[in-house]
């Protein structure tokens, strides 16, 4: 997902999010979902749990109302990448997907449910300018978040440089390839026909604008989704899925 001109274009999401969707720039939302903001002092408490003498319905913050919805669907906690790259050669699936500034949580949700059922390692999450796993992603990932390694980076570039330090492919999806300085593999490859390799890195990018180009020169390869009809509105989350899947084809057939 170098950018929104990709062969399946991941930028059409369809849809706006419901009101308790939690995004990463919501300080709140990562504050509950680091173990902070938990605590709320006792007039806070208290007018969560006011009565309306006029209505006799109990008044709730919407902080509040968010904070309990992750606390439910986010006990797991954040795994430390470290860990994903350890582990990830066992998994059924050595994959790990990143994303990159990804801000659909319904998208973020999905993917994680698409990992989790065909076995792949981990999910990686920015801490800035992406999608908190909060109540819609988890709404979404039906389960899989709860289950699924979830790995809270701040530079993904970096996180990148770590894998390729621990020998992994890392690929980006996208249609028009990164500058990699003339490395091999800088051209658009064929997920259907490419011999994909494991371990391996495959970093999704945002909705509109892609992946950034600091962390694209990081990739080794490019995916680019071969369209059989003049049809471009894939978004992050299916188009995710169909990379995945030829992931886990290559990995079948050995």
């Amino acid at each position: 997902m170098a950018g929104p001109d990709m062969s399946a274009d991941l930028g059409n999401l369809g849809g706006n999010q419901p009101d308790d969707d939690l995004f990463a720039d919501d300080d709140a939302a990562w504050d509950i979902l680091e173990g902070r903001g938990t605590a709320r002092d006792a007039d806070d408490d208290n007018a969560a749990d006011r009565t309306d003498a006029l209505t006799g319905r109990a008044s709730q913050s919407s902080h509040s109302s968010h904070q309990g919805v992750i606390a439910r669907v986010f006990d797991a906690g954040f795994a430390e990448f470290g860990d994903i790259l350890r582990d990830a050669p066992d998994a059924p699936l050595p994959l790990i997907v990143a994303l990159d500034q990804v801000q659909d949580p319904g998208n973020v949700g999905t993917l994680a449910r698409t990992l989790y059922a065909l076995g792949a390692a981990g999910l990686v999450v920015v801490r800035h300018g992406g999608a908190a796993p909060g109540g819609a992603a988890a709404r979404a990932a039906a389960g899989a978040l709860e289950k699924l390694p979830v790995a809270k980076v701040t530079n993904l570039a970096r996180t990148l440089d770590e894998a390729d330090e621990a020998g992994y492919t890392i690929y980006a999806a996208g249609g028009a390839a990164p500058d990699m300085d003339g490395k091999p593999g800088s051209g658009p490859r064929n997920p259907f026909t490419e011999p994909l390799r494991t371990p391996a890195v495959l970093v999704l990018g945002n909705e509109d604008t892609g992946i950034r180009p600091n962390v694209a020169k990081r990739c080794h390869f490019t995916l680019s989704i071969p369209m059989a009809r003049d049809f471009d509105s894939l978004n992050v989350a299916q188009a995710g899925a169909i990379l995945v899947g030829c992931f886990a084809a290559r990995r079948q057939k050995g």
